[in-house]
């Protein structure tokens, strides 16, 4: 029995998809059993027509065959050798566990080549016929770093950025044709932007040559982005930072970014925020800082002082006698804000604030305020040397 598939279907072996099918389907209907009943020997020859054309539709499965002939499929691997087909042809050139057409999950070695590609970076790696439809190419993203005061990271602001980028062409729609219509797929890469060549089990893909990979046909560019669907132009983008916001924060605006060439995906922009450091106010996470003056006879007899806090209002501080230099006082509740994006139970809440009690020495003093001194000064040694 002829176990040739070229020879089984009568084909050359350098015939295309086309004509393999085209001779398949005669043969096929020839052969079929519903035509042929109780005729074993049309029966065999249908199964093996069959077998001879799972192996050729197959690029992987024709590929092994045109290199190995009928051994690769030894072992029972591809075609099946009870139904007339090429199993039990001689030795297995990969061992005698068979030869297994396993691509990881993927139906078959196209496949895994494409994503392999999509990986490598080469635009979604999609060849002629794949599934996954026409080519479609991303805009880059991009990058901008704004600084805030302190102040603007508490009550969150919108800033306004200003950029040069590619946008969308209004002429064309993005679609690059002087119609402003999507121009059809390319004929020779179906549309992937890429065409693919073989050399036995290895395939590799490169730009299609007829579309220059953009895997679209366009006969009549249009004249105002030169068939790519994009112009440059300045925007303007409204970025609204949140009250609390973090020194370092990024935010990302999805879509934002640059235009995809002929109506691709636009990209993201990207936002990193940075707070300048207060003169008066540290930030330790949610939570403030501020070092105050206060009077020594303040701190000594106690009273109040007041302070203005950092959304601008003035409150007045409680200072307990006897309080000393480098004490922390915690006012809780009247740090920053803590943004929503952190805790979603924290909407509205607030870090604290910490004082950091420091007093000044004057410089100059009255004859009225030395003799005050003096005699403060004299009460406190009498008082230490009755102590012992």
């Amino acid at each position: 029995m002829n176990k040739n598939p070229y020879e089984i279907l009568g084909v050359a072996k350098n015939a295309t998809d086309a004509e393999i099918k085209k001779a398949y389907h005669k043969l096929v209907m020839q052969h079929h059993p519903d035509k042929n009943a109780g005729n074993k020997g049309s029966e065999e020859k249908f199964k093996e027509i069959n077998n001879a054309f799972d192996i050729l539709k197959d690029p992987q499965k024709r590929a092994a065959f045109d290199q190995f002939g009928s051994a690769a499929f030894a072992g029972g691997n591809g075609a099946s050798a009870g139904a007339g087909g090429f199993g039990g042809m001689g030795g297995n050139p990969f061992g005698a566990g068979g030869f297994e057409f396993n691509f990881g999950g993927f139906e078959d070695m196209s496949e895994m080549m494409d994503e392999v590609l999509r990986g490598a970076g080469f635009g979604g790696g999609r060849g002629r016929g794949n599934r996954r439809g026409p080519a479609e190419f991303r805009g880059r993203d991009m990058l901008h770093t704004v600084v805030i005061d302190l102040k603007d990271a508490f009550f969150g602001k919108t800033e306004k950025i200003k950029f040069t980028t590619n946008v969308k062409c209004e002429k064309c729609a993005g679609h690059g044709t002087s119609d402003a219509k999507a121009a059809p797929a390319c004929e020779l890469c179906a549309g992937s932007g890429y065409v693919r060549t073989r050399n036995g089990f290895f395939a590799s893909e490169t730009p299609c040559p007829e579309c220059q990979g953009t895997g679209r046909k366009i006969k009549n560019p249009c004249k105002s982005c030169d068939a790519s669907g994009v112009v440059s132009k300045t925007r303007e983008l409204d970025v609204k930072i949140p009250a609390g916001i973090m020194d370092g924060t990024r935010i990302r605006i999805t879509g934002a970014g640059e235009a995809g060439p002929l109506g691709g995906t636009a990209g993201d922009f990207y936002v990193d925020v940075r707070v300048r450091t207060d003169a008066k106010i540290e930030r330790d996470g949610d939570d403030l800082m501020m070092r105050v003056v206060v009077p020594f006879a303040t701190l000594a007899l106690g009273g109040e002082i007041e302070i203005q806090t950092i959304d601008d209002k003035k409150i007045a501080v409680k200072i307990p006698s006897g309080t000393q230099v480098g004490e922390r006082m915690r006012m809780r509740g009247m740090g920053m804000p803590i943004s929503a994006s952190v805790s979603a139970s924290a909407r509205g809440a607030r870090g604290d604030l910490y004082l950091y009690i420091g007093t000044e020495i004057p410089k100059k003093l009255s004859e009225k305020q030395k003799k005050a001194l003096e005699e403060f000064s004299g009460a406190t040694h009498k008082k230490k040397r009755g102590l012992f």
